[in-house]
Order: C-alpha cells, then structure tokens, then sequence
C-alpha cells in the first residue's frame, strides 16, 4: 500500500496533506482506519520511507520532501519518532504521534525483559518520554492509555488525544446468524496470537467446564501449548492454525458468543483488543475482562443493551457461567449480538475515528494553518 516516498514533491494539492512518516511501511489495521478518516475529511496522504530510521530526516532533506500541513508517525513507529521530529521542527510543521503501545511498558512490564527499576528500563523510559513529550499531539486508543501517557511518561494532558482502534467496516460487518438446522452445538470462538495479554489458558479451563458447547481457538503463539495441554481429551474443543484476515468475519458469523482477552496484567485492562472491536461490528456478543478502558457508561449497562458480558480477569469459572447464561437463552444471544453492532455503531465505529480525528486535527492545525494562509 505504501509508497517509498513523495515522488513528486511540487505537485498541487486541492486539500490539506498529511506526510505519513514510516520506516517499516507495514500495513496494520489501526493505520488503515486512520488512513481512510483522514481521505473521508478530505486530506491527501503521500508516504514517506526513510530507508534508515535514525537519519530520516537527512535523507528527507536531500530527497526535498515537499512540506506537508502535518506529520503523522503511525502506531509502533517510536523509532521514526525523533528524526521526523527535527524535520518537522525545521519546516515549523506539527506532528502527530500514534503509538498504540508504549515500548517501555511492552519491554519491561509485559516482556518483563528489564526490571523496572533497572538501568536500561530507566533509559528506555526516559527515550520514549521525550519522544512523546516532543510531538505537538499524542494519540492514545483508549482513555487508559491517555491516562498512562500522561502519569508514566509524562506527557501533558493538552497533548494527548484518543480515537478508538474499531474495525475495518468492509471485512467486519453483521453477520447472518447460521440457521437452525446447520448447527445444534452452541459455538465458542477465540482468536488470537496466544499471548499473557489475552489469556487464553482461562479459556481452555473454561471449556472443560463447559464440554456441551464447541470451543473453537484460532492462531498461534506463546501460549497455545499451554492451552493444548489443559484441553487434551476434549473432544469439543478444536485448534486451527492463523487463518487469512479476510476470512476472520466469516468465523465470527459461524459463532454464537466471541472470546475476548482475560489477561491479569495492568496493560490488559488499559486496551480494548482488536478482536472485540471486530466481533461487535459483525454483530456478535463478546465475553471479556472488566477494564477501566472501556467507556464508563458502556461498562454500567446489561449485556443485553452493550453486548458485552463482563468476566473478572484470569477467571474460567466466570467464562464458564457466561458461556452457560447466553447458551441456555437464545434470546439473550440475539439480542447481545443486536446490542453488540449498536454499541459498535454508537461509539465505536470508523464515523467515531474521523470524528476523533477531526477534533484532533482542529486543535492541532488551527494555528498553524492560519498562520499559512496569512503568510500565502
């Protein structure tokens, strides 16, 4: 999708134009949504490679990268964050950073690859403080995240914006429900990369309690062994390989009830995990954690009006009872997946990213672009 970079930088543009600012060129979910909010409000995007991270904004100088209106550095790209920080200081342009994750809380808290109060921990903390500190505006996914921006790294609180992640509209959009006659056995789905964060062994202990339903996990990775182990014997219960993105909403819509993430750690209750965005925009109820992440007034209604059924962290007995309440009333999973799609639509949707997105840019052009059109 992305291009190495802005091949005709004195081309004319009709809008605004943001440089999206990206050594990897990988293309996630978070970044596209993005993408498409900023073409929806009518800004043209051109991309921008540096071949090395470090001296992006060298290589920027001699290729005389056109000046854009801002500079986006998109999610798990700290690493561009500095150089596309002294170029967009040296055009007077601002910059936007979109990190999703915090490097330091990654590294030292779920990877546990430094202790906390470890040298390296302190000058990653330190290096990724300044980073955010030095952006004209930080964005956050959730308000959790905003929160640990803000008390972890310090960033200012007048800084920090958040757009939730939500879903591909075009690949994640209601299902049908599967007929009755195509399957009798109440359908349990988990996908994912199998990691602490998720939880999925809770997953697997609850399935053992709940042997009447099929338990269907998706994906690979740390802890799929694991789950494997607590599963052996279970014949309700199936393992598949990492199936293709585009074919992941046609899992969600042979589901009754979508697995969210169970994990017990602090950065577990700070996001609210792709695959719950997905499964409520195919219209299908969600079991997860409780999580400060989600918004206030979403987390005090019924199942029946969120499609959300709220479980204590690292709990399979409580999986287990949610599993057994929608199953033993198809109502309530109708209706969950019926709540679950406007809960989406109502605050989650890719309307409520460019929404977020507009306000964003709003506070963070306004000057700048005036002071453009009194300088043209």
């Amino acid at each position: 999708m992305n291009k190495s970079a802005d091949s005709s930088p004195r081309q004319t543009q009709t809008g605004p134009t943001v440089l999206w600012w990206s050594h990897s060129g990988r293309d996630y979910s978070r970044d596209r949504i993005v993408r498409n909010a900023f073409e929806s409000l009518g800004w043209t995007i051109r991309d921008y490679i540096p071949t090395f991270s470090p001296l992006g904004d060298l290589e920027a100088r001699l290729r005389k990268i056109a000046k854009p209106d801002l500079v986006w550095v998109p999610c798990f790209r700290q690493r561009d964050a500095a150089a596309a920080q002294r170029w967009a200081l040296r055009h007077g342009v601002p910059i936007v950073l979109d990190p999703l994750i915090s490097a330091w809380d990654k590294q030292v808290f779920e990877h546990q690859k430094f202790s906390e109060d470890s040298r390296q921990s302190r000058r990653l903390q330190r290096w990724e403080s300044t980073l955010l500190q030095n952006s004209t505006a930080v964005i956050a996914d959730t308000r959790c995240h905003a929160e640990f921006f803000r008390d972890s790294l310090g960033v200012a609180s007048e800084k920090i914006a958040v757009i939730p992640v939500s879903a591909e509209e075009e690949l994640f959009s209601i299902q049908p429900w599967p007929s009755p006659e195509s399957d009798k056995v109440f359908h349990v789905l988990f996908y994912g990369s199998f990691i602490g964060l998720q939880g999925p062994q809770y997953i697997a202990e609850a399935a053992r309690q709940v042997p009447e339903a099929k338990w269907t996990f998706i994906g690979g990775g740390p802890l799929l062994d694991e789950c494997k182990s607590i599963a052996e014997g279970l014949d309700q219960v199936e393992f598949i390989p990492r199936v293709p993105y585009s074919e992941l909403a046609k899992w969600i819509g042979k589901a009754d009830v979508l697995c969210g993430v169970f994990g017990t750690s602090a950065k577990a209750g700070r996001v609210i995990p792709n695959k719950v965005f997905q499964s409520l925009a195919c219209g299908r109820p969600v079991i997860t954690r409780t999580a400060d992440a989600y918004p206030e007034a979403l987390t005090k209604l019924p199942a029946s009006e969120s499609g959300l059924e709220w479980v204590s962290p690292g709990s399979a007995s409580e999986i287990a009872h949610a599993v057994r309440l929608i199953r033993d009333c198809p109502k309530r999973c109708v209706s969950g997946g019926n709540a679950a799609r406007s809960t989406f639509e109502r605050l989650f949707s890719n309307d409520m990213v460019a929404h977020a997105l507009c306000s964003v840019l709003e506070t963070t052009l306004s000057g700048n672009l005036t002071r453009r059109r009194h300088a043209a």
